[in-house]
């Protein structure tokens, strides 16, 4: 029996159904536990009030050490960089679009939204690049799950939003999908579109079990991009974006050679500045005892690019603006609680 823990909503346990039956098909008895974390919890409490460290992660990765459960399912992009001692990313499964798209029920594209539209957005990183595109554009706090944001919208607090296109194709919620924005434009953040499973790094059955799952090319990519994020000193809900692509695939998002290209930006909050760097690895895999690329090397080289540009910069002034909003926003609820009768 390989117990798999996940949070409750409808994309967590669309992943950790598509998990379980990719096991039982595999000839594993599987079950599943859903497990309430504190991102679930405070669903309209923004980001910068309740922090973000392990926000999706904490009560699933308590229920593994306690071996409550044996294998947790995590959209990458949530994981933290560095994983608690005695937890390893036991397989990375083959990924899809990493894009983030524009939704709309009306508006076509990013560059068809009116002057001074309002997107719905509870990421810094979209945020800040958003407003390098569009600085026009009302960026609005909105947070929820898919439905929730999609109610919202058909409602229109909204006239569009910016969600990734991973959640929208699994959940076959494609009906107000307008644009595929590229890397070039807004870039993803790292692991997007990729699943994580994490085990414990002792548990030798379910490690055995889970290696069929390992793509080798996702592997590679969201390795790269975790150690850029984690040498810039970013979390899941820092103005970073980092996407690693095959060179040959750049314009399908299929991993399919060993020359690899790896973008990255970092971007102030009010969107300007904005920094970029791009570098390629190219792999001559037919040279006798050429070394295999390195993606951390390739990660932490992207990383330098910015750091050298001024990017510890822009992140420290990122974080003092969370701070203080987080700050400003508890205050305020203070404050209309006092006033309560």
């Amino acid at each position: 029996m390989i117990r798999i823990g996940t949070r409750g909503s409808q994309l967590a346990l669309w992943q950790a159904h598509h998990i379980a039956d990719l096991l039982r098909h595999a000839g594993h008895e599987v079950a599943i536990e859903v497990i309430r974390t504190t991102g679930d919890r405070l669903q309209e409490v923004t980001f910068a009030e309740v922090g973000t460290k392990g926000m999706f992660t904490l009560e699933i990765e308590e229920a593994l050490a306690a071996g409550r459960i044996d294998l947790a399912v995590h959209s990458l992009k949530d994981l933290p960089t560095t994983l608690p001692a005695g937890f390893v990313l036991a397989a990375t499964p083959a990924r899809v679009d990493p894009r983030d798209v524009l939704v709309s029920v009306q508006h076509s594209s990013l560059a068809a939204l009116p002057t001074g539209a309002r997107l719905g957005t509870s990421s810094l990183r979209r945020r800040a690049q958003l407003l390098a595109l569009r600085p026009d554009i009302k960026a609005v706090e909105f947070r929820g799950n898919v439905d929730t944001r999609l109610r919202k919208l058909a409602d229109g607090q909204v006239d569009a939003i910016l969600l990734a296109a991973a959640g929208l194709d699994r959940l076959e919620k494609t009906e107000w999908l307008r644009e595929r924005i590229a890397p070039e434009q807004i870039c993803p953040s790292a692991g997007q579109g990729a699943l994580g499973l994490e085990a414990r790094e002792d548990d030798r059955a379910t490690l055995a079990a889970l290696r069929f799952l390992d793509d080798p090319a996702t592997r590679f990519a969201v390795t790269a991009e975790r150690a850029a994020l984690a040498a810039l000193g970013g979390g899941c809900q820092v103005p970073v974006g980092v996407h690693c692509r095959s060179v040959a695939s750049a314009n399908h998002f299929a991993n399919s050679c060993s020359d690899w290209q790896i973008l990255a930006v970092v971007a102030d909050p009010s969107g300007q500045p904005l920094l970029r760097a791009e570098r390629t690895l190219t792999h001559d895999s037919s040279v006798p005892d050429s070394a295999a690329p390195d993606p951390i090397a390739l990660g932490q080289s992207v990383a330098r690019q910015l750091l050298d540009q001024g990017a510890a910069e822009l992140l420290a002034r990122a974080e003092n603006s969370s701070q203080e909003k987080a700050s400003a926003e508890t205050s305020s609820a203070e404050k209309a609680g006092a006033a309560q009768p």
